[in-house]
């Protein structure tokens, strides 16, 4: 996907994917913000990864239903290969990996529902880390 000036940049936390596939509500508004092409995604590897591993793990997704999910997010989200290392969240190291994956794509925000790690950040070079609910809030 081509990135465009005036479409706010995100990264979404694989718990709002893992949310909104399992669950839907607020997280799958965020998603359908994302199909429909009103915000610009930035993925990387390691999040689609996540995404998909947890998704058969823990929801026992089927193969050919993780595939179709990958075909249906791969074409749309802008795939960043994030190229420094941050170790800025100590408890949990894999979440160092959505922040790296924010600061290479100088995204607006980080969408987010970890209490714990990210959100409590608020903000990280000029990244917000922001809920799903208060992102849906700012949209209108």
């Amino acid at each position: 996907m081509i990135a465009t000036e005036n479409k706010t940049k995100v990264v979404i936390d694989t718990n709002v994917f893992i949310s909104a596939f399992a669950f839907g509500g607020n997280a799958l508004e965020i998603i359908r913000l994302f199909l429909k092409d009103d915000i610009e995604v930035y993925i990387s590897p390691f999040i689609f990864e996540e995404v998909i591993r947890i998704l058969r793990e823990k929801f026992f997704w089927e193969e050919p239903k993780t595939e179709k999910l990958l075909a249906l997010i791969r074409p749309k989200a802008n795939e960043v290969y994030p190229k420094v290392k941050v170790s800025i969240i100590k408890s949990k190291d894999d979440d160092n990996r959505i922040l790296e994956c924010a600061l290479e794509s100088k995204a607006d925000y980080i969408i987010s529902g970890d209490r714990r790690h990210i959100l409590p950040l608020k903000e990280l070079e000029g990244i917000k880390t922001i809920s799903v609910r208060e992102f849906l809030k700012i949209r209108g």
